[in-house]
């Protein structure tokens, strides 16, 4: 089909109160708003304000109300327990239903917070939709994170509630959380009521008497709860992502702005019928897993599919095609990362030929910047549109990506194509003034942001103000760095402190990672600046192989220093690079590119809360240090 996109950005632009309106008649209101934008507060712009609304009734009891109970809403795929479920609208209705009854028996109140701290398992669905239907306000946190990373957030949130688990499982690894949390707790200023803790088969956790309650006992005596209905403004959740600082913002989501953008996204942006089954492989914990598993999905009618498992070694690197032929997905959305470990371990595709696949038809990608090479080898193999897109947690749904229910525009490798209406993004210099197609620039997007973007932080309007706004007046900030082709095509090639000063040139690293990324054996890599007496800043790569790779680093570095310089020149004085099994990654598969620049130029850094496998940045100081980088020897992880 043709693509409707440049006219409906076209329309957007020309009346966006209009064109929220029409998208709000997508989700039920107890009551209709009462102004579509409310500019009143500036720069802290309010969407559908004196509107009522519920976000667990537009995700559960409208679908049950007009007849389709018996679709399956959640597929649990857990490889690592060897259990698959399926729960129709009706059975989660249900059950939320009675947790919702739970909580307000341990005296959660409409616009309390409750922290989740739970693992991939359907009751941290089912909780977090509990506390929507009530007005509570949740707060996940990544099951597993560090026990101060915790109670950090508890003394921001401070909740009333804490919901968690015994464990979380990884491959070839039981994650006891009980112990974390009795910590997090002691250090916390602020001490919730009570814990409702979900005991799984693999560890039995001890519960504190007269504090801790076991999760069935506490949840299933509940008495069913209707839905309630809050202001279209009022929270609906708390998430929070780390700041520079090292204190984590909570980015605020509101109910009616958040339930009409991600309702407008799953058909507009990624193309999917209520009905057909919708696959994010990502985590509760993350936004994603709150947009595209949880809320999204399910608001809009489909099947969403909550998996408990890695894209390698659960049990291999066909995970995912298995549960895309099992559960018939439409359309699936991962990390580029994801496909890099793949694809390093299987690059030939070989696992991808077992599966059928039947009725998959797009995949998304987002998280971190989609290398041209991944992005072939996965259409090579699926032989089906991958679409990479860029959005970020602060925003909550796409701010660019090419619009697979609006038609689809040309694929351009190494772009998330263009802004999603809504969203006027712009390219800009340090004086805020936009600069010519092709040259890198800070990328921004001009107030007011569209519904579903936080209106502000938790308790911390002047730390909105202070992240986002100031530094460019009039426009949100994002912390990306890029440049826009005379197409209009967005690029989006690092975070702004990726860009690197070589003797007074201003270069992105993400433009020598695509180049070591499109050499025959890598199969991912990061690029770092490291600071250099005469240039100010010289790149360093880091490479892993593919899986078979027979050749070694005195053969391979000589050609990826080669390939830096026959694509982007001299001026990129890239010099340095290393092999290493693996890169050091937070749990969501963004690359710690921060930390490795710390550890190389011999800085203090700090244990990021969000890492896989703290082993990793021992391997990496070693394979700096092998490679004449003396100072990784003298960094030093900062206490606490």
């Amino acid at each position: 089909m043709s693509s409707r996109y440049d006219q409906v950005y076209a329309d957007w632009q020309r009346d966006p109160e209009t064109h929220w309106a029409k998208a709000a008649e997508g989700i039920h209101w107890f009551k209709k708003w009462d102004k579509i934008l409310d500019a009143s507060r500036a720069p802290f712009y309010r969407w559908y304000a004196g509107g009522l609304v519920n976000t667990c009734y537009n995700a559960l009891d409208r679908h049950v109300e007009a007849g389709r109970g018996n679709q399956v809403a959640l597929v649990y795929d857990s490889p690592v327990t060897q259990t698959i479920k399926k729960f129709t609208f009706s059975e989660v209705k249900t059950t939320v239903a009675r947790y919702a009854g739970a909580l307000r028996a341990l005296g959660v109140q409409k616009g309390d917070r409750v922290i989740i701290y739970m693992p991939m398992v359907p009751e941290t669905a089912f909780a977090m939709l509990a506390c929507a239907r009530i007005g509570a306000i949740h707060s996940v946190v990544f099951g597993g994170f560090a026990a101060n990373e915790l109670a950090t957030r508890i003394d921001d949130a401070k909740p009333k509630l804490m919901l968690s688990a015994s464990c979380g499982i990884e491959p070839g690894r039981v994650v006891p959380y009980k112990p974390l949390l009795d910590q997090a707790i002691q250090l916390a200023a602020h001490k919730p009521d009570k814990c409702v803790v979900l005991q799984r088969a693999e560890v039995e956790a001890t519960l504190v008497a007269g504090r801790d309650l076991e999760w069935h006992e506490a949840m299933n005596k509940g008495t069913p709860t209707d839905c309630v209905p809050v202001a279209a403004t009022d929270p609906l959740y708390v998430l929070y992502t780390s700041g520079t600082t090292g204190i984590p913002k909570g980015v605020v989501r509101d109910n009616a702005g958040h339930m009409v953008a991600l309702n407008w996204s799953m058909a507009n942006v990624y193309g999917v019928n209520p009905g057909e089954v919708f696959w994010a492989a990502s985590d509760v914990g993350w936004v994603v897993g709150h947009s595209y598993i949880v809320y999204g999905p399910l608001i809009h009618g489909n099947t969403s599919i909550l998996y408990e498992g890695k894209p390698v070694g659960t049990p291999d690197p066909g995970a995912f095609w298995r549960v895309i032929t099992d559960h018939k997905v439409a359309a699936m959305f991962t990390a580029p990362t994801a496909f890099r470990a793949i694809k390093q371990q299987d690059p030939e595709g070989e696992y991808i030929k077992r599966y059928g696949r039947a009725g998959f038809r797009t995949l998304f990608l987002a998280g971190e910047r989609c290398d041209p090479d991944t992005l072939h080898w996965a259409e090579r193999h699926l032989n089906v549109p991958v679409i990479d897109h860029w959005w970020q947690t602060e925003t909550g749904w796409p701010m660019a990506a090419n619009c697979v229910g609006l038609g689809m525009l040309k694929v351009k490798p190494g772009s998330p194509t263009k802004a999603v209406p809504g969203y006027d993004v712009r390219i800009v210099d340090p004086q805020v003034k936009e600069v010519p197609p092709d040259q890198t620039g800070a990328i921004v997007v001009k107030l007011p942001l569209p519904p579903g973007c936080l209106p502000t932080l938790w308790n911390n309007d002047d730390g909105f103000k202070k992240s986002y706004l100031d530094e460019f007046p009039g426009y949100y900030k994002t912390a990306d760095a890029g440049y826009r082709d005379a197409d209009g095509y967005l690029y989006v090639m690092s975070r702004t402190d990726d860009i690197i000063n070589v003797a007074g040139h201003r270069l992105s690293t993400g433009g020598m990672e695509e180049v070591l990324a499109a050499h025959p054996d890598v199969a991912e890599c990061a690029v770092i600046g490291i600071g250099d007496p005469i240039k100010g800043q010289v790149p360093v790569g880091f490479v892993v192989l593919k899986a078979g790779c027979k050749r070694g680093p005195d053969q391979i570095v000589p050609e990826l220093v080669k390939l830096v310089r026959d694509r982007i020149g001299p001026v990129a004085s890239f010099r340095l690079a290393a092999v290493v099994k693996r890169l050091p990654k937070t749990r969501s598969g963004k690359i710690l590119r921060g930390t490795m620049r710390r550890i190389a130029d011999g800085e203090e850094y700090r244990m990021p809360a969000t890492i896989d496998d703290p082993v990793i940045l021992v391997e990496i100081a070693d394979a700096m240090k092998g490679i004449g980088l003396d100072k990784a020897a003298s960094s030093r992880l900062q206490q606490g």
